[in-house]
């Protein structure tokens, strides 16, 4: 990344996120000097420092706090979960199908990092029980606006694209609009709450 970036690998996702926001305060005050700091699922890079190599000795040092547990401001995004691999996935949570909607608007999710598409978040929450795999098969077209599953993380599909996650369904919410400032709906850090949607009416 070249000299003047520093790439700090943690235990987990739940210590990146927490040296993430860390990282953030201390740049609001002013104590760190750094260009950006992006957050990924073990490593958050910093870029842009002066000393590089003093911060990556200092860090270790650093008392970093968990991730903070009070109330905070909530993304809510309306779900119509009718996805089709509902089934797949109730199914591997050994639940009905109901179920896998109660289970995944009950839970309370933070965006952990982004990638793999512009405005594509992925975000944790979930109990670790309910991890699932890849489909076998990805899809050579998966819908803008779909909400979907793979291993911790739930994403939403900001663009039609190909993807081999599990999908339970889909959301009307635009998730990248270049007019948008900023473009992207999710950054790291929000916190996100996914909520049972209306059925889309049917046609006459």
């Amino acid at each position: 990344m070249g000299e003047k970036a520093l790439l700090v690998e943690v235990a987990d996702g739940t210590e990146a996120q927490a040296l993430h926001a860390e990282l953030l305060r201390r740049r609001a005050s002013g104590s760190l000097r750094v260009r950006e700091i992006v957050p990924a699922a073990r490593t958050v890079l910093l870029d842009g420092l002066d000393e590089p190599a003093r911060v990556g000795a200092e860090l270790p040092g650093w008392r970093v706090p968990p991730l903070p547990t009070r109330a905070e401001e909530v993304l809510e995004i309306p779900v119509r979960y009718d996805g089709p691999d509902l089934a797949d996935v109730a199914a591997h949570w050994g639940v009905a199908v109901p179920e896998v909607a109660r289970i995944h608007s009950a839970a309370r999710f933070r965006v952990a990092f982004c990638g793999f598409a512009p405005g594509f978040g992925y975000l944790t929450g979930l109990p670790s029980a309910t991890a699932v795999p890849r489909r076998d098969t990805p899809r050579t077209a998966v819908p803008a606006g779909s909400v979907a599953l793979a291993g911790p993380y739930t994403g939403v599909y900001p663009r039609a694209s190909p993807g081999g996650w599990q999908l339970i369904g889909a959301t009307d919410v635009v998730l990248w609009d270049h007019a948008r400032v900023p473009a992207a709906l999710l950054s790291p850090g929000i916190r996100v709450r996914f909520v049972v949607a209306d059925p889309a009416p049917e046609e006459a």
